[in-house]
């Protein structure tokens, strides 16, 4: 048997994180002494100490690691370590999105966008509307997109426009608020019965309910490429909206046009539609 200490030295784990690892039920000692407390290792067991110091490394939350260390087989197990990695690479796809926003900021004065003045019109949709933190945000929003697909299958409507979202306009400055993301549909009587009786069908359902979208006329700017520099294009379509003198109250809008089941995220087009006034004429 080894004592915590010894342990400690042949794992590079600290005494602290091998008590913690004990408490969470990562890594147990082979016996802990009922008297006075003291933890003992076998040294069949620091393999599995020096895995969760690789994986603490590669960042892997404790629960991620307990389940690798208790997965039944091998397959189970490369999976979890699977995800994990495939969780680091989305990381590092954002930083070197965010180091390229960056160098763009730096490298000169902010192009300008195109903008239209547009009269969008209502719509009926499928949609659900939640409580979001903005951190949340965009793990959030891939949810509630498998969601309200789903419904759509299960409901047997037709799609009739592309993902939207509605955004309060103190969204950022509150960093929590209510959001509205929707998918246009073709809407028949027995949906709309389904609905009001609560029963419309599929993953997520629950939340998932038949609405009106209303209709907006709003500046509109297109942003193409990662949603991390998407604050370029509000920059600069509030710049034209403020210079123009036609802002309005209301929501922010996003149309979800292209690409965002593609892992390029040069493929990905979102409209952003900024609520405007529109003198006659």
């Amino acid at each position: 048997m080894l004592t915590i200490g010894d342990f400690s030295r042949m794992t590079h784990l600290s005494v602290k994180a091998l008590r913690h690892y004990h408490d969470v039920g990562v890594l147990e000692p082979a016996v802990v002494d009922p008297f006075t407390g003291y933890r003992s290792y076998e040294a069949s067991q620091v393999p599995a100490a020096q895995v969760i110091r690789r994986l603490r490394d590669l960042g892997m939350p404790l629960d991620g690691i307990k389940a690798v260390l208790t997965a039944p087989d091998v397959k189970a197990r490369n999976a979890e370590i699977a995800a994990h990695l495939a969780h680091m690479e989305r990381q590092l796809a954002q930083v070197q999105s965010s180091v390229a926003g960056l160098r763009a900021l730096l490298s000169g004065p902010p192009t300008r966008v195109a903008v239209e003045v547009r009269a969008i019109p209502a719509v009926t949709a499928l949609a659900i509307v939640e409580m979001v933190a903005v951190p949340d945000f965009e793990e959030w929003l891939a949810g509630v997109f498998a969601d309200l697909s789903g419904a759509l299958a299960a409901c047997g409507l037709a799609q009739a426009g592309c993902f939207g979202a509605l955004y309060p306009g103190d969204f950022f400055e509150l960093e929590r608020a209510a959001v509205t993301v929707f998918l246009p549909v073709e809407v028949t009587d027995e949906a709309a019965s389904r609905d009001r009786a609560g029963s419309l069908a599929g993953p997520g359902a629950g939340r998932v309910r038949l609405s009106q979208i209303p209709a907006v006329d709003a500046a509109v700017a297109v942003h193409e490429g990662s949603v991390a520099d998407i604050d370029r294009t509000y920059a600069a379509l509030g710049t034209e909206v403020a210079e123009r003198v036609i802002g309005v109250d209301g929501p922010i809008r996003e149309y979800y046009l292209t690409g965002f089941s593609d892992p390029d995220e040069s493929t990905h087009r979102v409209e952003v539609c900024w609520p405007v006034f529109r003198t006659a004429g």
